[in-house]
């Protein structure tokens, strides 16, 4: 186990996992992800979340040494997905006496999800609800759709934490060294992206909370400097841009569409362009495109006509935006065709609907490959996109 220190009495029993390849089955995690579960040790004796069933011999066995013996009375659950919530059952059966905590949503996820009897088992919990465990006392407030219905958090009022459920988490293992934000962005707008609404009204709640210290269900447990997470979350979840810059997105079939993409590159730096960063869709990391989209003020989408649509990655890349509520961004478009180039109209098509979303002309069109008319065309979206004014 991570050796992971909280408090005296609030103690870490979670895991790291380095063996999935995946997470969600969707997105790249070359460092792993935590599944993190704690222990709050008083009178009455609370864990706080399971782990995926995955990770469940490692973390019964920390959560053995961890209780020394006793016997666990709650198992507060803030979040049913299977990453967290996957080890119920065995919990359940290990304990019989041990109560379930959740709100009502809760416990109907948990009769899809398991078979075992948990009537007269459950303790259920509204808005602002406390449990008491001695010294120790937990208040309950839910926050739907961030990014499941269920959702709620904790807050111990006695050491002031707050338990944060999927809010405030990152991929990566802990005990891997790298940039919280880099993996925070990343996590935050490929899973929670689409509900930035939901977040803002959570971070309303938790202003009015004396919070000095955060433990979410993913990555470290935050303790210092809890001012710069919190305004991340405020600036991601607002949609606003972190960072001034261009990202161009390209979807190229056999290389002409990619230099076109650098060639507009080369245009945007010439004229004094602060930041422009180049994504292959096709090969780099299409959660790291999605953050980069949602980092910077601007996008240009470069894509190949291909059976009369958008060159299927970037169709993904668009539809993945379109998902995540993409919005207050200047976005430009290049398309190439041999024939019938329509990869232009379809991605503004996508694009145009999108909330307060600035379309850059021109629309590039290359004709297989670049010509003195094309670079004259990119030159003058170059100019657009340096000129808007957000």
């Amino acid at each position: 186990m991570t050796d992971i220190t909280i408090t005296d009495s609030i103690l870490y029993v979670g895991t790291d996992d380095k063996t999935i390849d995946l997470f969600e089955s969707q997105y790249l995690v070359p460092n792993g992800v935590s599944y993190n579960s704690y222990v709050i040790l008083d009178d009455k004796i609370a864990i706080m979340d399971s782990v995926d069933e995955r990770a469940a011999a490692g973390w019964l066995r920390n959560l053995e040494k961890a209780l020394d013996g006793r016997i666990p009375d709650y198992l507060i659950i803030s979040h049913m997905e299977p990453d967290h919530a996957g080890s119920i059952q065995v919990l359940a059966e290990k304990y019989p006496s041990m109560q379930f905590v959740g709100n009502m949503k809760t416990f109907q996820m948990m009769e899809q999800f398991f078979e075992f009897d948990m009537s007269d088992r459950k303790v259920v919990v509204k808005e602002g609800d406390t449990l008491s465990l001695g010294s120790h006392t937990l208040q309950f407030f839910m926050a739907p759709m961030v990014h499941w219905p269920e959702v709620m958090v904790e807050y111990e009022q006695s050491e002031k934490v707050l338990f944060s459920a999927d809010g405030f988490g990152k991929f990566g293992a802990l005990d891997t060294e790298e940039d919280w934000a880099y993996e925070a962005r990343r996590y935050y707008f490929n899973i929670v992206g689409k509900y930035g609404a939901q977040v803002q009204a959570l971070l309303k709640k938790a202003a009015g909370l004396d919070i000095s210290m955060i433990c979410p269900l993913h990555g470290p447990i935050l303790k210092e400097n809890l001012e710069y997470y919190i305004g991340k979350y405020q600036i991601w979840s607002s949609y606003e841009p972190e960072d001034e810059g261009i990202l161009i997105a390209y979807a190229s079939i056999h290389g002409n569409t990619k230099k076109a993409a650098e060639k507009l590159a080369e245009i945007l730096e010439k004229k004094g362009a602060k930041k422009v960063v180049l994504t292959d869709l096709s090969r780099d990391d299409m959660a790291e495109a999605v953050e980069d989209a949602f980092r910077y003020d601007k996008l240009v989408v470069a894509a190949a006509t291909y059976d009369g649509g958008i060159f299927p990655c970037g169709e993904k890349f668009l539809m993945h935006l379109k998902s995540k509520n993409y919005q207050k961004r200047t976005v430009g478009f290049m398309e190439n065709g041999s024939w019938a180039p329509m990869a232009g109209k379809l991605m503004k098509a996508i694009c145009e609907p999108m909330k307060e979303i600035t379309i850059a002309e021109p629309v590039v069109t290359i004709k297989s490959s670049m010509k003195a008319d094309t670079i004259e065309a990119m030159e003058q979206l170059a100019d657009a996109l340096l000129n808007e004014r957000k």
